[in-house]
């Protein structure tokens, strides 16, 4: 503008060069008459130009008024604090976890008036804060310091109303879990960062997301849910029966599975006592460990299955033969002997349905140490377990196989294993004889085809499979307890002695049963551990057959028709249908 007013200064006073001083008036103000609207016309262009400008930058204000607060590029896209995580949902959509907003507090300490009346005031509403520790943030005259992280939305308004200068919140992501401890070990937990810590929560982040948040990526609202294979109804039964488990039995603690057996989707897997991830802390009790994958065992009894099935598939052991279990095994100055021995000579389902540890041991010696070992290592049974799952533990084995290690581990006493890789060993002597790594993702039969290792024949699996059924429904056998009409059971009972500072205990173990349903075409795998259990009110015992086996059958009779497993009750049961 200073400069447009000089040009028509000096207009104004220019004469042309061949002008007469003598020139008439009226010739001069024909030219302030002729200059008049061009001067005109450029103010009007700048004040135009002025408005135009300006009128840009307003729009653009309002435009970023309206985008909501954690859209892309509102916040820095560096920011963890903000950034969006994907929900996790079950198989069939239902939420496990999502982000909520919640507001944090913290203090701009040089905009502090006075720390000590601030840091009474604050004490009032969050007493649980360390007094000198806030006092000294107050007071440090820093520009910004945080208080207390996720408050509820009452502790936000009563921290307002005290009118505190200096203070402000901050809109944070907070995980939230509608299922609670449900499916705890499963799902897992984040930080206060919203960064994912343990579960498949650490999954999603190891696998793309926390490249996602690096890169200021995952600011938006349009993440894809990350679909896992649980179903949250049969997890909440599986939980539901352990629960009542823990009371019935009063055990340190209780474990269950449920296992695709044609694509190693893991359907619920439960592990108590739990934690609820909405209390994060509460994940770092000891007690609250993932005893299902991420500890191991002397699985006991049920590892009978796998050195039965391991005779049969070697053809040194036919269903038809014998073993002699008269009289116990003295070897290396220890004894092998049965808990309820027969003292008589044993067909081989004999020695499955009633558990004999000498007619294992025997079977075992029928194809030596080296057979053995490589039999369960191609079960998958003594290397660390490949899943999504980050909690996962490695099982242990002697560092040298002697005679005796082959003979205790033919009854389940020294190799520890997961219980989940015992279940999923399990499968494949169900399935018709591939082993199928487990998944806690949604796979179909297809995609599992693809991964499947034959392990064992299909005889051997068919053999099997009539030994499991022969243990549930013959009235000899361990697991009638498991037993659940239409359903048609089938199973093995494990009861270990737990090892206690070395040295195996008598009055502590370690029960199990694996079992598989329908056994005439398996679908699923159930596994139940109890920790060592005492005998239930009114009862004597305490073996798996009283415990692991009955909670099995109650799982199974609730999830069955969730699992679209229709019951059959033979002819007589289709009669009794007809006439209703």
């Amino acid at each position: 503008m200073i400069k447009l007013a000089k040009f028509i200064s000096r207009d104004d006073t220019a004469t042309p060069a061949d002008a007469e001083p003598s020139a008439p008036p009226v010739r001069l103000r024909g030219r302030k008459a002729a200059a008049g609207p061009r001067n005109n016309g450029r103010f009007v262009i700048a004040i135009g130009l002025f408005f135009a400008v300006y009128g840009v930058i307003g729009g653009r204000l309002a435009m970023w008024g309206m985008v909501p607060d954690d859209a892309p590029g509102y916040r820095n896209g560096h920011d963890p604090i903000m950034a969006a995580r994907p929900d996790l949902v079950d198989r069939n959509g239902e939420v496990l976890a999502t982000d909520i907003k919640t507001a944090s507090l913290y203090a701009e300490p040089r905009r502090i008036v006075d720390a000590d009346e601030a840091t009474e005031l604050l004490l009032t509403v969050l007493p649980e804060l360390d007094a000198k520790s806030l006092h000294t943030k107050l007071a440090s005259g820093a520009g910004f310091a945080w208080l207390k992280r996720e408050l509820t939305p009452k502790q936000q308004q009563e921290i307002l109303s005290l009118g505190i200068p200096g203070i402000g919140f901050r809109t944070e992501k907070r995980r939230f879990y509608p299922g609670g401890p449900t499916a705890s070990h499963i799902v897992g937990v984040v930080n206060v960062d919203n960064q994912g810590i343990a579960g498949m929560e650490k999954y999603v982040d190891d696998h793309g997301f926390a490249a996602l948040q690096s890169a200021g990526l995952a600011v938006g609202t349009d993440l894809e849910p990350v679909k896992l294979s649980i179903d949250l109804r049969v997890q909440h039964i599986v939980r539901d029966e352990l629960a009542a488990a823990m009371q019935r039995y009063r055990p340190e603690a209780v474990g269950g599975v449920i296992l695709d057996v044609h694509t190693g989707e893991v359907l619920a897997m439960s592990s108590l006592p739990d934690f609820d991830p909405n209390d994060p802390a509460s994940a770092l009790k000891k007690e609250n460990m993932n005893r299902m994958s991420a500890g191991t065992y002397e699985m006991g009894s049920t590892f009978k299955t796998f050195t039965t099935a391991m005779g049969l598939d070697s053809g040194k052991v036919k269903i038809t033969d014998s073993f002699d279990a008269s009289r116990p095994i003295r070897m290396g100055g220890f004894t092998v002997s049965d808990f309820h021995g027969k003292h008589r000579v044993l067909s081989v389902p004999e020695v499955f349905i009633y558990s004999s540890n000498i007619g294992s041991a025997k079977e075992a010696e029928a194809v030596g140490i080296a057979y053995h070992q490589a039999f369960l290592t191609k079960l998958g049974l003594l290397t660390r377990m490949h899943t999504e799952l980050p909690e996962v533990a490695t099982p242990s084995q002697p560092a040298v196989w002697k005679p005796l290690n082959q003979v205790t581990i033919a009854f389940g006493h020294g190799v520890a294993t997961t219980p989940l890789q015992t279940a999923v060993a399990a499968a494949a002597l169900m399935n018709g004889g591939e082993l199928i790594p487990p998944t806690f993702l949604p796979r179909t039969r297809e995609e599992a085809d693809k991964l499947a290792e034959q392990v064992v024949s299909k005889k051997t699996s068919d053999e099997m499979r009539y030994l499991f059924r022969l243990n549930v429904a013959d009235s000899r056998g361990s697991g009638g307890f498991a037993d659940v009409p239409g359903y048609k059971v089938g199973g093995k009972t494990g009861t270990a002695n737990k090892v206690i500072n070395g040295r195996y205990s008598h009055t502590k173990s370690f029960n199990a049963f694996l079992a598989s349903f329908p056994i005439d075409n398996p679908q699923y795998v159930v596994l139940v551990v109890v920790d060592d259990p005492q005998p239930e009110v009114g009862k004597h015992f305490n073996t798996a057959g009283w415990n692991a086996a009955p909670t099995v059958g109650k799982i199974i009779r609730r999830a069955a028709p969730l699992l679209k497993v229709k019951p059959d009750f033979g002819d007589s049961g289709k009669s009794l249908l007809v006439s209703y």
